[in-house]
């Protein structure tokens, strides 16, 4: 936060004795200075953050010049968050450091500062980073209760419940101890921090699992949905339509508690520290799982190998068939208009090339009857038929001869 800055002018003292040549030396005493402050105002708010100097050491604490009117003090208990040590050595003089305002100017201007508070502050936004970015941090574990164990994290007190701990007989074992946590809960506002040990493990060890490999492990819970699989301390799925090809009725039927598989690290969740497993792609037919397990874990790395290749040459089939370009199109010729919207196209002419050549008479086989000639009548042109309606007549001369 930038500091207010007063806003006057000092003007030059001149000496009331005339001279002849150059003017007076300018005086300025700390007398004139206050007297320039008093029509200067400085506003300084509770929660404002501000920079300060150290000016002068007390049994109760530390003046600090924070620009005002009067000087900021910062009691013992708030000069850092361990009011333990030697003030002389925590805020020397004449150092400069951030504080933060916890009350405002009173009666005489005096402002109450803190850098406990402003280290708190920080300490609280800094966990809330660790929170949203999943990163662990260290805590020193400092006391016992029955949910868990109580420690310091960057000044700050936290909690980890029994169950987010490695170590869950023993708690007394723990204190003074250091541990890599996570964060569960930051509430700076109730000044929650729940934390995780337990999370913090988990999510360093699935940074050394990757995905499409083998990975051996014990069944430790079997539920309608899957099997939950640990393999060195990482608890996966195994969803039932992950281990085989065939439907499976009952997975209590399949598998029992304590049971070592061998599983195929399907999926990574680092954000939910999360494993999903399979089994099925190590099946040669859908289903063998279900009638040879001991068969198929005993030889599971050949047969995700050749799964994997099966996998890598099918992808490549499916490439080539998307890359390879299409046939090439039959020249049109551009004389040859298209015939327009519902019209019915003409059947399409044949080249010189394609004209059938025609072929002789063959002579009938042995025994055929030859057809017969059909002669049709010769036709008269001269001779016009009558009109529709009209009633034809014989020539004059041929009703004479009747």
């Amino acid at each position: 936060m930038e500091l207010p800055t007063p806003n006057f002018t000092v003007q030059t003292v001149m000496s009331s004795k005339p001279t002849n040549s150059n003017p007076t030396q300018a005086s300025f005493s700390m007398d004139d200075f206050a007297k320039a402050l008093e029509g200067e105002s400085f506003s300084f708010q509770r929660g404002d953050v501000v920079r300060g100097t150290v000016i002068e050491h007390t049994s109760d604490g530390v003046y600090v010049d924070i620009g005002g009117k009067s000087s900021g003090f910062v009691p013992s208990d708030e000069a850092a968050l361990d009011s333990t040590g030697d003030l002389t050595k925590t805020l020397p003089v004449s150092e400069e450091f951030e504080f933060l305002i916890v009350r405002g100017q009173d009666a005489e201007g005096q402002v109450l500062l803190s850098r406990r508070q402003l280290s708190i502050k920080q300490a609280w936004d800094d966990m809330l980073e660790v929170k949203e970015k999943g990163s662990s941090v260290q805590m020193r574990v400092t006391g016992v209760n029955r949910g868990g164990v109580t420690g310091q994290v960057k000044g700050l007190r936290s909690f980890i419940p029994r169950s987010h701990l490695m170590e869950k007989e023993n708690l007394d074992s723990l204190v003074g101890q250091s541990l890599t946590v996570t964060c569960l809960e930051v509430d700076p506002e109730r000044r929650k921090l729940v934390l995780s040990q337990r999370d913090a493990a988990r999510s360093e060890a699935i940074k050394s699992v990757e995905p499409g490999t083998l990975a051996e492990g014990k069944v430790v819970s079997i539920q309608p949905y899957g099997v939950f699989v640990d393999i060195g301390g990482l608890t996966g799925l195994l969803h039932v339509k992950q281990v085989s090809d065939s439907p499976i009725h009952s997975l209590n039927t399949v598998f029992k508690i304590g049971q070592e598989l061998k599983v195929i690290v399907a999926d990574i969740d680092e954000d939910k520290n999360r494993l999903s497993f399979s089994t099925k792609m190590l099946e040669s037919y859908p289903g063998e799982i279900l009638e040879k397990m001991d068969a198929v874990m005993a030889d599971a790395e050949e047969r995700l190998e050749a799964a994997k290749r099966k996998k890598a040459e099918t992808e490549k089939e499916k490439k080539q068939s998307i890359t390879q370009p299409p046939p090439p199109r039959a020249k049109e010729d551009p004389l040859i208009q298209p015939p327009p919207p519902g019209a019915i196209a003409p059947p399409p002419s044949l080249s010189r090339e394609e004209v059938p050549l025609e072929q002789p008479p063959q002579p009938p086989p042995p025994g055929a009857i030859p057809p017969k000639e059909i002669v049709e009548p010769l036709i008269d042109p001269l001779i016009q038929p009558p009109p529709p309606g009209v009633v034809f007549e014989p020539p004059k001369a041929d009703r004479e001869e009747e």
